[in-house]
């Protein structure tokens, strides 16, 4: 029998090892699951408010990565439609909705968390003119105007408003000389501000929140009215989202008030905080979406 060099054992030796390695880690790549932190967490908004927007969602992106110790990917859509979309299709796993379409999706969706504004997890609907108008007193008073509907599944920018024209005998047709989508509700803002619509209808919220920071936006709009209180746009999860990362999320987003780089988030969002809710906030959405009363 040939011996070989002591160096060429050597080589094969190692050789060997090397194989015997890269086909355990090959083993693990295909039959081992992946560990959960490997798991990206999808969040679906529509278009952020505030001028500071991307600074804003890489923080708050941080902070929840930290949090749930999960990839998040924020994907963002222009209309709530599209978001509800891919909830339902499963491309995204969490949203930052709308009240209406959680109602008239509800058998698709979870409720995680609601935002706290002002000590309540609710808010109202405005409706808004140039400031320069001093005449206009409520609804009644919009014959012949151009209005700015936010969202066609907004509640505050689309259901309410129709609902409170149908409860004083209004036909929005007959109403308004024009009406358009705004999709968004700066959007709304700006139109109304710039005379582009004489009168609009706005989340309340958003409304508030430029007015803390952008005041010389909102000081060219005038608040006519406030609707009642409605349940606050709340974050859900699609139905069959894997419980335990449905639950790290909920954790994070309900600690933020608790944690130094969540409270300055909680501030530059104009939220106190987020808390668990009840689907029941969303009772009075349901009765004017004709949707299930949620339980």
């Amino acid at each position: 029998m040939v011996s070989l060099p002591p160096e060429r054992r050597c080589r094969r030796r190692l050789r060997a090892a090397l194989l015997a390695l890269f086909a355990a880690l090959l083993w693990l790549a295909v039959i081992a699951p992946l560990p959960a932190a490997e798991t990206p967490l999808r969040i679906g908004l529509t278009p952020v408010f505030l001028d500071d927007q991307l600074s804003l969602l890489r923080d708050w992106q941080a902070d929840l990565q930290r949090e749930t110790g999960h990839p998040v990917h924020f994907v963002q859509r222009t209309s709530y439609r599209e978001i509800s979309d891919l909830l339902a299709r499963g491309e995204i796993d969490a949203a930052w909705i709308c009240g209406a379409p959680y109602v008239r999706r509800q058998d698709q969706l979870k409720l995680l968390a609601v935002p706290v504004f002002n000590g309540e997890p609710r808010y109202r609907s405005y409706l808004i003119v140039p400031a320069e108008d001093e005449e206009t007193q409520g609804w009644t008073d919009l014959r012949g105007k151009v209005f700015a509907y936010s969202d066609p599944d907004s509640n505050s920018g689309s259901l309410y408003p129709r609902t409170a024209m149908a409860e004083r005998g209004l036909k929005p047709d007959a109403l308004f000389r024009e009406s358009f989508h705004a999709w968004g509700h700066r959007n709304v803002v700006e139109a109304v501000a710039s005379g582009l619509a004489e009168a609009g209808a706005v989340d309340g919220y958003v409304w508030e929140t430029l007015q803390r920071f952008e005041p010389e936006l909102t000081e060219r709009t005038r608040v006519v009215e406030r609707s009642p209180a409605f349940g606050f746009p709340p974050v859900v999860v699609r139905e069959n989202l894997d419980p335990a990362l449905a639950e790290r999320l909920r954790s994070a987003l309900l600690s933020m008030d608790e944690r130094p780089r969540g409270r300055e988030l909680l501030q530059r969002l104009n939220l106190d905080a987020f808390t668990r809710g009840e689907p029941a906030l969303f009772r009075e959405i349901a009765l004017m979406a004709g949707t299930p009363v949620p339980p």
